[in-house]
């Protein structure tokens, strides 16, 4: 199993715990790979060019199989055409997160302020061009009228490390792998990006009531194959995705990091990738963002 970033980042631990569950469920052998590199662009490949038998998946994300599509003008690969969906496994909103000894705001409407009076002068982390906190955080410039410089990591547990030391001290993040540093106090939720408030953080506003209405992303993660994968090994590895996704102990461990256990069905995930793909489409092209 194929993960397009690097050891920490949610989709890891997503594909770790499935990986777990599908090994017992199934009675082979499942072994998580990192392969990081260009945005999630070297792994969502490797898997691609795989032989389509069932033995080679992708734990896909956002990023890797959404926003990638919409943000890069030539892909060696087409994600409509190139990969087989499994079923989409779990969301996650994104969090914008700051470390306050380095950027001492207590709310959104207090950064965008503190932003418009010194533009091009504060940077914000992601994990890396073309994931789904970077494109957030230009959908946050663009809607909040402010300019932050983009330094970007090679995935989010090095950008969050970065952002505890305080440099850079802001960024837009996947819930789950930023858990840990919020319970400990290293970085200050400002707000969360689904259009209701997370009963992990009940306290932490949405950016949509914090002055930007109707804003909104989620991280999704799910599983995929190469296309031309056969429908048997396709309809197996669904139900066994399905059944585990319905587990106590899955979901707990999904929630304890901050997402929620979304099982579909191949073709709804499949719809979901394409709507994905057209809705980053369209902020690409306003911000101009289009990269080669």
């Amino acid at each position: 199993m194929i993960v397009p970033s690097a050891p920490g980042d949610g989709g890891d631990s997503i594909a770790r715990l499935y990986a777990h569950h599908l090994e017992r469920r199934l009675g082979q052998s499942f072994v998580v790979e990192n392969r990081t590199g260009a945005g999630g662009r070297i792994g969502t490949e490797v898997a691609v060019r795989a032989a389509p038998d069932g033995y080679t998946l992708v734990m896909g994300n956002a990023g890797s199989h959404g926003i990638n599509a919409a943000l890069y003008r030539s892909l060696p690969y087409d994600i409509a055409r190139d990969v087989a969906p499994i079923s989409l496994l779990v969301e996650a909103p994104n969090v914008l997160v700051v470390n306050r000894a380095k950027l001492p705001v207590k709310d959104v409407a207090e950064l965008i302020a503190y932003a418009q009076r010194r533009p091009g002068e504060i940077a914000y982390a992601s994990g890396g061009p073309g994931t789904s906190a970077h494109l957030t955080m230009e959908l946050f410039k663009s809607l909040a009228g402010v300019d932050l410089e983009h330094v970007p990591f090679r995935g989010a547990g090095p950008a969050l490390q970065a952002l505890v030391s305080g440099e850079p001290p802001v960024m837009f993040v996947n819930l789950p792998p930023a858990m840990a540093s919020i319970r400990r106090g290293e970085l200050a939720a400002l707000a969360v990006t689904s259009l209701e408030r997370t009963p992990d953080l009940p306290d932490v506003p949405t950016v949509a009531e914090s002055g930007l209405p109707g804003f909104e992303t989620i991280a999704w993660f799910g599983l995929l194959a190469p296309a031309g994968t056969p429908r048997p090994v396709i309809e197996t590895l669904h139900r066994a995705c399905v059944e585990i996704s319905a587990l106590p102990d899955v979901i707990e461990k999904i929630r304890l990091i901050g997402g929620f256990p979304r099982a579909s069905t191949p073709e709804a995930f499949r719809d979901r990738i394409v709507a994905d793909i057209a809705k980053w489409r369209r902020l690409v092209a306003e911000r101009n963002l289009a990269q080669e």
